[in-house]
C-alpha cells in the first residue's frame, strides 16, 4: 500500500528535492526553528544571520544576541539554548559532516534525543536531510495520510516511523521524498479543516475522499 501511495504521489509531484538549505548546518538549525512554527518565519530568521549562520558564530553569540536574530521563528528565548545545545552536539564530531556519516545513525539518534531541544522529529528530520541516513520522519501530516487512507500505523512516533521504514525500501531518496510527498498533498489537498479532495492523486481510495456526498 505505502508503496502504491508514493508510487502514485511521486508521478503527480514529481521530486522535491527537500530540504531547502545552503548546508548541513542550516539543515540542523533550520529542524529546530521549524518547531511549533511555519517554515516561512524560519526562513525569515534565517535570513537575519545574514551569511554568519556557522557553528562557531552560534558558539560565541550570547543567549540574547541568537534571540533576537532568531525572533521570527518564535520560543525565540527557549530556541536559542537548542541552538547552542545542537550545536555542541556536532562540534563533538568538529563540526565535520563526513565525521558524522562515519558513525552508526542509531548511536546518533541516541545521542541527537538526550539533547537538549531534540525530539523525535527533529532528530530524525537531521539524519535524514543533512546527512543522508535512511531515517523516516513522521510528523502531523503524516499521521493525517493514515488516518484519511486509511493505514493502520499505530498512534505514537515510534509505531508510525516503525510501520513506514519496515514496508519501503531502506533509502535515504525514498524517505526524503515520501515526507515532502506528503506533507505537499497535505497542504495542497488533504488539509485538515477544509480538504480539496477535487484534483487530489489519492482521490477516490482514501476514506476522506470517498466519504464525499
Amino acid at each position: 500500500m505505502l508503496t502504491h501511495i508514493y508510487t502514485k504521489l511521486l508521478s503527480f509531484y514529481g521530486d522535491l528535492h527537500w530540504w531547502p538549505a545552503k548546508t548541513p548546518y542550516e539543515v540542523i538549525i533550520g529542524a529546530i526553528l521549524t518547531q511549533n512554527t511555519a517554515w516561512a518565519n524560519v526562513e525569515k530568521a534565517i535570513a537575519n544571520f545574514g551569511g554568519e549562520l556557522t557553528p562557531e558564530f552560534v558558539t560565541g553569540a550570547d543567549i540574547e544576541k541568537l534571540a533576537g536574530i532568531i525572533r521570527p521563528a518564535g520560543f525565540f528565548n527557549q530556541k536559542a539554548g537548542y541552538l547552542k545545545a545542537v550545536t555542541a552536539w556536532y562540534a563533538g564530531y568538529g563540526c565535520d559532516v563526513q565525521t558524522v556519516r562515519e558513525q552508526q545513525p542509531e548511536r546518533l539518534r541516541d545521542e541527537l534525543l538526550s539533547t537538549r531541544g531534540v525530539g523525535q522529529e527533529t532528530a530524525d528530520s537531521i539524519l535524514l536531510y543533512a546527512f543522508g541516513f535512511p531515517a523516516f520522519v513522521v510528523d502531523a501530516y503524516t499521521h493525517r495520510l493514515c488516518s484519511c487512507y486509511p493505514i493502520n500505523a499505530g498512534k505514537s512516533y515510534a509505531e508510525v516511523k516503525t510501520y513506514f521504514e519496515s514496508r519501503l525500501p531502506k533509502s535515504t531518496e525514498v524517505y526524503n521524498n515520501f515526507h515532502a510527498l506528503i506533507v505537499i498533498n497535505a497542504k495542497e489537498h488533504c488539509r485538515k479543516k477544509k480538504p480539496a479532495c477535487d484534483g487530489c492523486p489519492l482521490s477516490g481510495e482514501c476514506r476522506r475522499g470517498l466519504q464525499r456526498p
